[in-house]
């Protein structure tokens, strides 16, 4: 039977990896994303595979996203698999010399707006006894290091979330696990740096990073094992990376 997944931020990064390696292997989609026109270029892209429909949100507005959420064409109503991805950093600065405005974005975001998607989705997979969660975090979220603070609150909050909804959601039969990731060369760092992209880009100077098509590949395997398997959570580094704080650079 075809399978439909669900994907926040999928416009860009991870998100959009993971959409296509699931339409590469026949599972319908629903993509999720603040940038209507990128979903609309990958909805042309993947609609010769698979299904494929758009949902424009941002994971912030409780109320946009429970009224798409629960309202969806009777074609993508059935949601098997979520993929809560929708995530950023803002800012990389000693706690005192933080900026609340991103502080808040990165609660918003991270936390609540995994919650508010997850709510919308987790009801109808308790009905049927049937589903997968796949929580993307960070290695953030595992090994705190200087000037991460309230990303690291985020993620750790994000690795707590998943180990809370394995626990509470096991009675239904549903799985869920999570994906902590290292340096994964993507849009990520960019926002972080808010715009600046040379900054950006030195981050991943001097070694072999990780990329968003690794990581889809690590979901993908995830989702695709026997419904008695559940891989519940995953840390995964580039070779060059030995922790948060550890990378054997060239430079």
């Amino acid at each position: 039977m075809t399978k439909t997944a669900l994907i926040t931020g999928a416009t860009s990064g991870i998100g959009k990896a993971t959409a296509e390696m699931f339409a590469d292997h026949g599972i319908n989609l629903v993509i999720c994303g603040r940038r209507q026109e990128r979903l609309d270029e990958l909805r042309n892209q993947l609609s010769e595979k698979v299904k494929v429909h758009t949902l424009s949100f941002d994971v912030r507005d409780k109320k946009d996203v429970f009224a798409k959420l629960e309202n969806l064409p009777q074609d993508f109503s059935v949601i098997d698999i979520l993929v809560n991805n929708a995530g950023n950093a803002h800012g990389l600065a000693p706690i005192q010399d933080g900026d609340v405005d991103d502080w808040d974005a990165m609660i918003d975001i991270n936390v609540k707006g995994l919650l508010y998607v997850s709510k919308a989705i987790i009801d109808q997979m308790k009905e049927r006894k049937s589903g997968h969660i796949i929580n993307i975090g960070s290695i953030a979220g595992k090994d705190v290091y200087p000037n991460g603070n309230v990303y690291n609150a985020s993620k750790f909050a994000v690795n707590a979330l998943n180990e809370a909804m394995r626990y509470d959601l096991n009675e239904f039969g549903i799985r869920v696990g999570a994906v902590h990731p290292g340096l994964v060369h993507t849009e990520f760092s960019e926002v972080r740096f808010k715009g600046d992209s040379e900054k950006a880009e030195n981050v991943y100077k001097g070694y072999t990073p990780l990329y968003a098509e690794d990581i889809a590949d690590i979901i993908y395997f995830m989702v695709s094992r026997k419904g008695s398997v559940n891989i519940a959570d995953l840390v995964v580094y580039p070779t060059a990376q030995a922790s948060a704080t550890i990378l054997n650079k060239k430079v």
